[in-house]
């Protein structure tokens, strides 16, 4: 297949380099095209207040790879419209893997991994995002700057990335064009050979505040919690499966937005 790969982890990212082979060694053909920085908890927003630049990149892909300061949905909006040659038109937009989880309904629309893939579905294509489950102290590590990823969390992005490449097929053939549908697999960690793909629904979570006390400049800062989960019992949920070590399927159908 002929795939668009973007992230909102910055086109520098290990995660992504690992999706980027493990599609490439599997026979696809890739184009990259993702932010020049991390871009993440922007969802689908778009750089409307501002010029954004895009410039050739040579990121070791062996693909034409494109870096972009902008957003996800920038970076397959540009892709599409003015970046990609004329010779390669995608037939899927795939996007990720990305640092950490997108599971629930806290996290699914403020994620720019899946939002990138979102504007692949608005263009009429089937749209694939991955994620990476991680434990707070992997993440808090692979966030610190100069750090390298440890050997537990590169041997799970390994078969994270495998899978992602195994399932990219049969999850774009079965998504009709125009469909506005958007796959979101989340892998657990650590992710295995023999992790089983369940089908899930997003996780119910009540979220409070996400941002500190004013300091004494009248700012507040981000602090990151992971919320109540007030999930039923069924049907699974993607939070639930990853807990049982299992991949988490779930189908983002855009379609179904305000009905019954």
């Amino acid at each position: 297949m002929r795939l668009l790969l973007t992230n909102d982890d910055g086109l520098d990212s290990v995660f992504l380099h690992a999706l980027a082979r493990a599609l490439a060694t599997a026979g696809h053909e890739l184009a990259v095209v993702a932010p020049a920085s991390e871009q993440s908890w922007i969802g689908a927003a778009k750089s409307r207040h501002r010029p954004v630049a895009s410039a050739v990149a040579d990121a070791g892909l062996g693909c034409p790879t494109w870096r972009v300061d902008g957003t996800p949905s920038d970076c397959v909006n540009i892709a599409l419209a003015h970046l990609l040659p004329r010779d390669f038109r995608p037939e899927a937009v795939v996007s990720g893997i990305n640092i950490g989880r997108n599971a629930s309904l806290c996290f699914i629309p403020a994620s720019g991994t899946i939002g990138g893939a979102w504007e692949g579905a608005l263009h009429g294509l089937p749209a694939v995002a991955f994620s990476q489950d991680l434990t707070a102290e992997a993440y808090a590590a692979i966030k610190t700057p100069a750090s390298e990823p440890a050997a537990p969390v590169l041997a799970s992005l390994r078969e994270a990335a495998a899978h992602a490449a195994r399932l990219v097929p049969g999850l774009v053939g079965a998504t009709a064009p125009r469909s506005f549908v958007v796959h979101s697999v989340n892998f657990p960690f650590p992710c295995r050979a023999d992790a089983a793909v369940r089908r899930t629904v997003p996780a119910r979570i009540v979220m409070g505040g996400l941002f500190s006390p004013a300091a004494d400049d009248g700012t507040h800062r981000f602090v990151f919690q992971q919320g109540e989960d007030v999930s039923p019992p069924a049907p699974l949920t993607d939070r639930a499966a990853l807990a049982d070590g299992d991949i988490s399927h779930t189908v983002l159908d855009y379609t179904r937005l305000g009905m019954a």
